[in-house]
């Protein structure tokens, strides 16, 4: 699914339109809690968007993680394009797998990734653990409805040999483990499908202890 035409296909949308719906609000919520000079990891970073526009709006730096090979050689391209290659620093592979070796960072974003992830607990423990103030994430509401189409989208991806499959992961759960890794929700928007919430850190990190 993740393959280069896909990745130029979205990189064209980015630059006719910016970024638009929950992607937006992400970014917005972020820039309205201050970015100035912050370092930013955005992982499941896909063309850049979020972390691109961080960097434009007064971020200092961007490492950006993606498992799709072509999306980070696209992202790639593009900082190269945009002025911003010494600022950015790029990383394919699993963010879980990779985690130990990227540094933290003031911003740690998440648009879209919960939802394509099977254990939703490594990769929320891990993320979280790497961001020192702004916790940032874009995942699918936990209701009867978006299960009922998450899982007619897997069966029709099953069906033509597609081996990725989507998630909805229990929301309270996801809260409350961001919540014990010393972390309070400063916004929250809730869509049709997604929402779109940015938690800021208020004790040190490590500070208690993570639900099991």
């Amino acid at each position: 699914m993740f393959d280069a035409r896909s990745a130029r296909r979205e990189l064209t949308e980015y630059r006719r339109s910016g970024p638009t719906g929950s992607t937006r609000r992400l970014i917005d919520a972020v820039k309205v809690a201050g970015i100035e000079g912050a370092s930013v990891l955005d992982i499941g970073g896909g063309v850049g968007v979020v972390g691109f526009e961080l960097l434009a709006a007064g971020a200092d730096r961007l490492t950006d993680v993606d498992a799709a090979r072509a999306y980070v050689a696209v992202a790639r391209h593009e900082a190269a394009r945009r002025g911003v290659a010494d600022r950015a620093t790029f990383h394919h592979g699993d963010f879980v797998a990779l985690a130990d070796g990227i540094e933290p960072a003031d911003i740690v974003t998440l648009d879209r990734v919960v939802c394509c992830y099977g254990d939703w607990a490594a990769l929320v423990d891990r993320s979280v653990a790497r961001a020192r103030r702004l916790y940032g994430l874009v995942y699918p509401n936990d209701r009867w409805w978006t299960r009922v189409g998450i899982w007619i989208g897997n069966q029709t991806l099953r069906f033509t040999g597609q081996s990725y499959r989507g998630f909805v992961h229990p929301e309270r759960a996801i809260d409350e483990r961001i919540r014990a890794r010393g972390f309070e929700r400063r916004s929250h928007h809730r869509g049709w499908l997604w929402q779109t919430a940015v938690y800021q850190r208020v004790l040190p990190s490590g500070g208690s202890a993570v639900p099991r």
